[in-house]
């Protein structure tokens, strides 16, 4: 029956809750019932309720987005749910509710640029996401390639592709430029991120990591609101301020940010990050006000790791500011690096294939792959930060690994 659900994804909010989303054709009730793994089934249940969301295209096609949050779940339990209402129910799924301690050591799969067709590196995240080994899947923009074509129809099929991961850990997003048709509407309406910004930009903490999600692309889709952009501004620099409070810097010394267009990289397609000058790094001119960058505001804030993509290549850079390399010193420029450490993942596979670097890169540049793959972060401790690239291409051979250690986190850090 077509009130069966979609799709499922998990989006973590505040600690001890999770929000479960999923797709119905028909109105229906917004139920999910669920209980304690080896315990009794189903014996707790919540509700909440469906948005109707009508897509621009042609068909106007129209669906229900339901949204239901489980709150009091204790953390590291594993619980078994499905969702839907009494005219279908969904499969079962399990998620495990995320540990709630600063001193639990966050595991995440990162990438961008992920496709229906070509989503080389989808497989073998199913299976890494079924033998438990990430708590959280940070998709950096960039998905379906596009959600709204066909009637949004391809929006549907990504969403029953990724339920294979999104079903069972978080799946936190960011938006990207192939979310910018009808305003991002597919974006704004098919994912639920923590905060009252239609997922555009928010933050949340795990383990020892304060995480921000942005959009870059209010430098670039002006049309739909250059106010926007300053109001994302000035949230980014309250949440910046916030987290660097030193009672919440002590407890979350890691800022992580996530946006979809890097500062920096050296590919050879003229994109943004190609130029000097990039938007996203030092802000527009001819805007009235003119609009600030945001590199300067993260160096400010002692933001730790920038993670990026759009670039359909991994790309990792040295610590870097001003277009000026900084490393921690000469043998080990992760240890105490004197700027934020960028990192560009956005090959994890589309239509549009892997992209092509410049062949004389700036000195900024560290590493770069071309292969298909996506990065694996742990976020150890304090002090200690893990990153690795996956290849696809070399069956899942790890091609890049760093260590970023920190013995002091904000702005002093650089001095």
């Amino acid at each position: 029956s077509s009130a069966y659900a979609l799709s499922e994804s998990l989006h973590c909010h505040l600690p001890g809750s999770m929000v479960v989303t999923w797709t119905t054709f028909n109105k229906t009730e917004s139920k999910v019932e669920y209980g304690l793994l080896g315990g009794r089934l189903f014996d707790m249940s919540a509700k909440g309720d469906a948005a109707l969301f009508v897509d621009s295209g042609e068909e106007m096609r129209k669906m229900y987005i339901h949204r239901v949050t489980l709150t009091d779940l204790k953390p590291t339990a594993t619980y078994v749910y499905h969702c839907g209402s009494e005219e279908g129910w969904s499969d079962m799924f399990s998620f495990t509710a995320l540990n709630d301690s600063t001193s639990f050591s966050p595991r995440f799969a990162v990438y961008g640029d992920m496709g229906n067709e070509n989503p080389q590196s989808l497989a073998r995240l199913q299976k890494e996401t079924q033998l438990g080994m990430y708590d959280v899947i940070l998709h950096v923009g960039d998905f379906a390639y596009d959600m709204h074509e066909d009637n949004a129809r391809v929006g549907d099929e990504f969403m029953r592709q990724i339920q294979s991961i999104a079903a069972y850990v978080p799946y936190m997003t960011c938006p990207g430029n192939h979310e910018s048709t009808y305003n991002f509407s597919n974006y704004r309406n098919r994912f639920s991120m923590p905060g009252q910004t239609e997922s555009l930009w928010y933050s949340w903490n795990l383990g020892s990591a304060h995480i921000i999600s942005l959009s870059t692309e209010v430098y670039f889709y002006l049309e739909f609101g250059q106010e926007l952009l300053f109001k994302q501004y000035e949230w980014l620099k309250k949440d910046l301020e916030e987290a660097n409070k030193p009672e919440n810097r002590a407890v979350r010394p890691w800022i992580i940010t996530m946006g979809h267009r890097p500062m920096y990289c050296s590919d050879d397609d003229q994109d943004d990050c190609t130029k000097f000058d990039s938007y996203v790094r030092l802000g527009l001119n001819d805007t009235k006000p003119p609009a600030p960058g945001l590199e300067d505001l993260f160096y400010h804030y002692g933001v730790d790791v920038e993670l990026w993509a759009h670039e359909h290549t991994y790309e990792r850079l040295w610590p870097v500011y001003g277009d000026k390399v900084y490393n921690g010193s000469k043998e080990q420029p992760y240890v105490n690096p004197k700027a934020p450490v960028h990192i560009i993942t956005g090959s994890a596979g589309c239509r549009e294939k892997t992209d092509r670097f410049n062949p004389n890169p700036k000195e900024w540049s560290a590493f770069r792959s071309t292969d298909y793959g996506y990065t694996r972060m742990q976020v150890v401790n304090a002090t200690h930060l893990y990153l690795e690239q996956v290849s696809d291409d070399q069956y899942g051979k790890v091609i890049d690994s760093i260590w970023v250690v920190k013995e002091k986190h904000g702005f002093s850090a650089w001095f």
